[in-house]
């Protein structure tokens, strides 16, 4: 060109990629290739690039991009890819919906796209099993014929198997919590068992085991006969300590309560006196309650019964408790307390973050409530069909996360 710099070829090229622009199609396959129109995107795109195109992507495509080559996928599996994604990935707790049989294949939903996914669950051998879940990590222990638990990441579908905790094989009811520390991502399982202790009903021997990560190892610190109260399927961790509902023995009437709930430090175990002297009343008269850490407050939601009616509920509320004092935080609104089933006395529940998920047992339907707003929404409706008459449905909710293994 008059007037201008004139470069070779190779000149030309050279400084092309030092500027920054990258090769065309055209330049990139050879003449024989050029007339099948194929070239692959790996050659055009820079790693770096291609890593921040795939961040952006919606979750289940990101799963789909495993599949497409083994570049892609040791993209999506890396650490700083994984780390990257967690501070995009919803902050919103999922909801996992299935039924009761034995598979444990359902939908989760993603409350901020408003979509359900078809999910599995990996390690799930019989229907009988519980769950608890912390910071991205599930907790599920199968209750069945002896006791299995296992760690895993719903996401990822890696887990790990714990050995059984110490102490008798065979407790007439059970409650699992789990905790996960968001800086060092250890972890902390609580079961608490609960045996008949007398034949009139009312002596229990309530015991209480605790697993942690760091040292791999089952401790079982309390051992309690207690009279008049047993241990319930509900119980949470807040803040290192342990919460469980228990549940009266004593032939109490519908115009009492009839359940309460028990602490155990797990950061102090020396500070603890006997179980019994930790019991908190419950608010009002409760069908059932469903125990849950909301941002390390424990919180409550619970059927309020009718006390001239036992077995029918006439609304469901939300508690926060402050020391040894519940304070309410919200009753389910009239309209979607009918639409939810007013006489179902029993359902499932679960939160995390700042959402509450209400499910009813008999129905794919799913309520919200956002602690922060104060507000009631129903979700998309499930995609989930009953398969038998009398088919349940009940579910729990996670935190998205990639990054975090078992």
């Amino acid at each position: 060109m008059e007037g201008g710099t004139t470069w070779s070829d190779d000149e030309f090229d050279h400084n092309r990629k030092d500027s920054g622009v990258f090769p065309s199609y055209l330049e990139l396959v050879d003449e024989d290739d050029k007339e099948s129109n194929h070239v692959s995107i790996d050659s055009v795109i820079p790693d770096d690039l291609l890593e921040r195109i795939l961040t952006s992507l919606p979750l289940e495509c990101i799963f789909k991009a495993c599949c497409v080559c083994k570049k892609w996928n040791e993209i999506v599996h890396s650490r700083r890819f994984m780390l990257n994604i967690a501070g995009i990935l919803s902050q919103k707790p999922w909801y996992f919906m299935f039924t009761s049989s034995d598979e444990p294949i359902g939908y989760a939903y993603d409350p901020m796209l408003r979509k359900w996914y078809s999910f599995e669950l990996p390690y799930i051998e019989t229907r009988n099993w519980f769950i608890s879940s912390s910071c991205g990590l599930v907790c599920i222990m199968d209750n069945d014929s002896r006791i299995e638990l296992c760690v895993c990441n719903p996401l990822t579908r890696n887990y790990k198997k714990l050995e059984e905790p110490l102490g008798h094989k065979f407790s007439d009811y059970s409650a699992l919590a789990f905790s996960v520390d968001s800086s060092s991502h250890s972890y902390t399982v609580a079961l608490v068992r609960s045996k008949q202790a007398s034949e009139d009903f009312v002596h229990w021997d309530i015991s209480i085991h605790v697993y942690c990560s760091e040292s791999m190892m089952w401790v079982s610190p309390v051992t309690e006969n207690v009279a008049g109260w047993r241990g319930g399927g509900d119980s949470a961790i807040c803040d290192g300590v342990l919460y469980f509902l228990v549940h009266n023995t004593r032939g109490m009437d519908w115009t009492q309560n009839r359940n309460g709930l028990l602490t155990y430090e797990l950061n102090n175990q020396s500070s603890n006196g006997k179980l019994i002297d930790t019991l908190v009343e419950v608010p009002c008269c409760l069908t059932c309650g469903r125990l849950m850490n909301i941002k390390d407050e424990l919180v409550m939601v619970g059927g309020i019964g009718r006390r001239d009616r036992p077995g029918i509920i006439k609304g469901i509320g939300i508690w926060v408790l402050k020391g040894r004092e519940w304070e309410e935080v919200s009753r389910m609104p009239h309209k979607f307390f009918q639409g939810f089933g007013e006489f179902d006395d029993v359902f499932a529940s679960c939160g995390s973050g700042d959402l509450i998920y209400i499910q009813s047992y008999g129905a794919t339907a799913l309520l919200m409530f956002d602690m922060n707003l104060k507000q009631w929404n129903w979700s998309q409706k499930c995609p989930v069909t009953k398969r038998f008459p009398l088919q349940l449905f009940t579910g729990f909710c996670f935190q998205p996360r990639l990054e975090l293994s078992p």
